[in-house]
C-alpha cells in the first residue's frame, strides 16, 4: 500500500500524449500548487501545442518540450537523463498515457517515487517502471483519475471541483477581438466548428465525414443566414493566429461550438463557450468528456454505449478497419447535429439563429 511522503520539493508531471490531455492535467497543477506551494512543479510534454497552452499557468514553474516521436532515440535519451538534475522526489504520468513507453520515460527520468495508472496491458515490467500505481476507472474524467494519484501522496484534496486552466495573456485577448472586428463578427453571435481530429494512431479517422460537414453548413446558411460560422479546420492552430492560446481566445468569443473529442472540445470547454455540441465518436468516454456541466451529445447509433469495445487506453488504435470506423462516424446524420445546436441556441434565450 502507497504511504504518504514528506511535501516534494521538485515534481515532474507527464502530460504527452495529446494537446487536449493537457488541457485535462491543469486541475492536478492546481492541486499540487494548493497542496504544496513550495513544490517546483514541472510539465514535460511532446507537442508544441501542449507547451503554449501551459503558457502564463501561476501553477507550472517550468514547462519541458520535447517530441520523442521526432527527434533521435540517443537525443531522447539525454533530454530524459537531464531531468534527473535535480533528482525530482515524484513524477507523475497522467491520465490517460496507457502505452508502457511513457512508463519507461518516467523511469528515466529517474523520480524518487513514479506514480502511474494500472492499464490493461499491465505487466510485471510495469511493476519496475513505476513505484505506485492505482486502477484507472473509465466511469470517471481523466481530471478525477489524476487526482486520484495526487492522493497518493497524503494530504487533503483542496480541488473539489475539477476545471481546465487556460491563460491566454492581453496580447492574445486583443488579437482575437480585433481579429472580429476587422471580419465583422464584433458584437454578433457566431458558431465555430472544428472539423479535424488528432493524427496520431488512427485517431484522425474519427472526424465527421466531409460530406456530413458540407451538408451541415449547407442546412446552417440555408437556415440561419445571419449567422456566421468560422471553421477551425483541420489543424490546431487557426491561420493567422499568433499562438494556439490566441485561437483559444477567439473559440472563446463564439456562441457555440460543434466538434467532435479533439483538443479544440476541450478549449471550447475552458474558454466557456455558452453552447458545446460535440457528435459522439467511438473515442468519446467519460474520462474525456468535456469538463463541464453543460453541453450537448450528438449519439452516434453506431457506437450505441460501445465504447469500450471500440477503444480503450492501452495504447492501441481504435478497433476495426479505416472503412468500419468511417461507416460508424457516418451514421450520424446532419439533421441531429442541426437540433442540437438550435436547440441550444434557442434555449439560451438568443433569437432564433
Amino acid at each position: 500500500m502507497s504511504q504518504p511522503m514528506p511535501p516534494p520539493g521538485r515534481a515532474l508531471v507527464f502530460s504527452m500524449a495529446g494537446i487536449g490531455d493537457t488541457l485535462m492535467a491543469t486541475p492536478v497543477l492546481r492541486e499540487l500548487r494548493a497542496r504544496w506551494p513550495e513544490a517546483r512543479v514541472e510539465v514535460v510534454v511532446m507537442w508544441s501545442g501542449s507547451a503554449q497552452l501551459l503558457a502564463g499557468n501561476p501553477h507550472v514553474d517550468a514547462v519541458h518540450a520535447f517530441n520523442l516521436l521526432e527527434r533521435p532515440r540517443t537525443t531522447g535519451l539525454r533530454f530524459l537523463l537531464g531531468l534527473r538534475q535535480p533528482r525530482a522526489d515524484v513524477s507523475l504520468t497522467l491520465h490517460p498515457q496507457g502505452r508502457r513507453e511513457y512508463r519507461w520515460v518516467a523511469r528515466l527520468a529517474g523520480a524518487r517515487r513514479r506514480l502511474s495508472h494500472r492499464y490493461e496491458n499491465e505487466a510485471r515490467l510495469d511493476r519496475w517502471l513505476v513505484t505506485d500505481a492505482i486502477e484507472q476507472d473509465y466511469t470517471v474524467s481523466c481530471a478525477e483519475n489524476n487526482l486520484r494519484l495526487v492522493d497518493l501522496l497524503g494530504g487533503r484534496r483542496v480541488v473539489t471541483e475539477p476545471r481546465y486552466d487556460l491563460f491566454p495573456s492581453d496580447p492574445e485577448i486583443a488579437w482575437a477581438r480585433d481579429w472580429c472586428r476587422t471580419e465583422g463578427l464584433e458584437g454578433r453571435p457566431w458558431l465555430g466548428i472544428h472539423v479535424g481530429s488528432g493524427g496520431t494512431k488512427n485517431l484522425a479517422l474519427r472526424r465527421w465525414p466531409v460530406d456530413r460537414w458540407q451538408g451541415f453548413l449547407q442546412a446552417w446558411r440555408a437556415r440561419c443566414p445571419r449567422v456566421p460560422v468560422v471553421a477551425f479546420g483541420g489543424t490546431l492552430r487557426f491561420p493567422g493566429a499568433p499562438s494556439l492560446r490566441a485561437a483559444a481566445a477567439l473559440v472563446g468569443r463564439a456562441r457555440a461550438f460543434v466538434s467532435v473529442d479533439t483538443a479544440f472540445m476541450h478549449i471550447a470547454a475552458a474558454m466557456g463557450v455558452p453552447h458545446q455540441v460535440v457528435i459522439e465518436t467511438p473515442t468519446l468516454n467519460p474520462p474525456v468528456f468535456p469538463l463541464r456541466r453543460d453541453w450537448t451529445r450528438v449519439h452516434n447509433p453506431a457506437v450505441h454505449g460501445r465504447h469500450l469495445d471500440f477503444y480503450r487506453y492501452d495504447g492501441r488504435p481504435i478497433a476495426g478497419t479505416d472503412d468500419d470506423i468511417e461507416r460508424v462516424m457516418r451514421a450520424v446524420e446532419v439533421e441531429p447535429v442541426w437540433e442540437a445546436v438550435a436547440a441550444g441556441w434557442w434555449s439560451r434565450g438568443d433569437s432564433n439563429p
